[in-house]
Parts: C-alpha cells; structure tokens; sequence
C-alpha cells in the first residue's frame, strides 16, 4: 500500500529534526513525505530542505499565508497547499504534525492494519507526552479517537467525505463521515508516538466559541451540542466557558453559517452521538 504523508509546519525548529528522523528509521517508511513550510520565520525550510536532500521520498514546499491565528482553518489550508503535490498513486494519505516522535514500525503496522481490513478508514497510534520523565497517554480524547496529529486515511474515504474542513472540528468532523461511510475507526495502542509539545487545551473564551460554533457547523443540534459543550467544561474546570460555547452556537446559527455536513451527514452524527450517551448508562 503506497503512503503519502503532508506535515504542514509553521516556525517548528524546535521539533522537527528529530520528527524527521523518526521518519527516516521507519521499517517501512512512507513512499512521500511532503513537509509545507507555512510562512516560517526561523530555520523549518532549512532543516526540512536538510532532510530531503538525504532522502528522495521527502519533498518540500513553501506556501505564504497570513500570519493570523485560524484555528483549524490554517491548518487544513497548509494541508491542502501540498495535496496539489502528492503523487495521485497512493492508497493511504495521511496528516501528520511536525513535533512528533513515531516507533520505527509506525507505518509497517499501519500497512498491515489497513492490509487485513478493507472497511478501515482511518487508523493510527497513541499520543504520549512526557511527564516527570515517563511517556503517559495524553488523555483529552477517548483512546479510540485518531487525533489530529497523526491522521492517517484510507483514499476511497478521503474522497468519500471530500477531504478535510477547513475549520475547528475538522479532527472530529472526519471520524463521524468515516463512520457514515460504513467504514471502521481504529487506534493501535502498542504504538506510542510521543508528542514532544503537549496539546494546549485553549480554554479561553474565543477558543470556546470556536467549538461551539464547530457544533453547529457539524449539526449536532441544541440538545446535545449543549450536553456536548458542558462536558467540554466540566473537563477544563471552567464553568463560565461553558456559556462562551454557547454563544458561539448561537452566534453561528444567528449567521447562518455554512455547515460543514449535509442534513443526512448530520442526521447520522446526532443519532451516532445520542447511541454513545445512552449507551452509557445500558
């Protein structure tokens, strides 16, 4: 199975060396890489044209954009700028981020995943961070939810569900139309990749108001997106941005923002996410 892999990267020196080379001991690496320098001002071009020059499968690319902070949308858009540079033979495209560490048989137990079960859609590892000198798994997601950091897709999904949104959300918006596909979700957990910095949870208001208006955009519907955005809360011990989410969902509806999925996409998330709530309490 031929693998495709773009690193969108912004100012990750720091990093993405070490990423790289985890890249590089791969068993079986991937057959490209493509690393999008996006408007970096320190030395990301340098390390990763460094790279490329030593391994032929790593290509890189510049892309200028804007320096504004756009959650999720400056992410998905990088990603975007290298699919128009990724060879069109792949069977598997992945997102990955710069400011990870793989296991040297990353791709080779990917391969194999995706190889045993034709109604896989996405897969990947777990995210560990490191705390007081242990790697321990990042725990702000369920452990069967493949995260942005490592997405890796099967290409009939992909194109199923027309790529990635630009937007917060896109990381959960991708597993819900994996599932309304009728293809699996899966996470490995003997595969740790160390997530060198730790995701920085965003709890502040405008942040919150970004999620609240994800819910709207993916059609939760009132209901569960305020059971959905109390949770988020309760998890961040912040009670009061709890109402900075709804606003966000009221604000976006208010506009009339375009969704991110249709109305039978949507119907299929809100019935997916009731079954888990009262699948609970069975």
């Amino acid at each position: 199975m031929k693998v495709s892999i773009i690193i969108p990267a912004h100012n990750e020196e720091k990093f993405l060396a070490d990423c790289l080379q985890s890249f590089a001991a791969q068993t079986q690496p991937p057959e490209e890489l493509i690393i999008v320098d996006d408007n970096s001002s320190d030395t990301t071009f340098q390390i990763a044209t460094t790279f490329s020059q030593n391994h032929p499968w790593i290509k890189v690319v510049q892309r200028k954009s804007q320096d504004t902070h756009l959650p999720g949308k400056k992410v998905v858009d990088t990603f975007n700028f290298g699919l128009k540079y990724v060879d069109q033979d792949y069977d598997l495209i992945g997102k990955f981020d710069a400011d990870i560490l793989l296991p040297p048989n990353y791709f080779e137990q990917m391969r194999n995943h995706f190889r045993s079960n034709w109604l896989l859609g996405m897969c990947s590892g777990l995210l560990h961070v490191e705390k007081q000198g242990k790697w321990v798994y990042e725990n702000i997601a369920n452990k069967n939810h493949v995260r942005g950091p490592v997405k890796l897709y099967f290409r009939q999904v992909f194109e199923l569900m027309n790529g990635l949104r630009p937007g917060t959300g896109w990381d959960t918006v991708d597993v819900l139309l994996c599932q309304y596909h009728d293809f699996e979700v899966q996470t490995d957990a003997n595969l740790v990749v160390k997530h060198l910095r730790p995701t920085g949870h965003g709890y502040h208001h405008k942040n919150y108001r970004n999620k609240g208006e994800a819910l709207y955009k993916m059609r939760y519907g009132w209901p569960l997106a305020k059971l959905a955005l109390f949770k988020m809360a309760v998890q961040a011990k912040r009670s009061e941005l709890y109402l900075q989410g709804i606003l966000g969902y009221l604000n976006a509806w208010r506009q009339g923002k375009p969704r991110f999925v249709s109305p039978e996409e949507g119907q299929f998330i809100r019935r997916l996410r009731w079954s888990g709530v009262f699948g609970k309490f069975s």
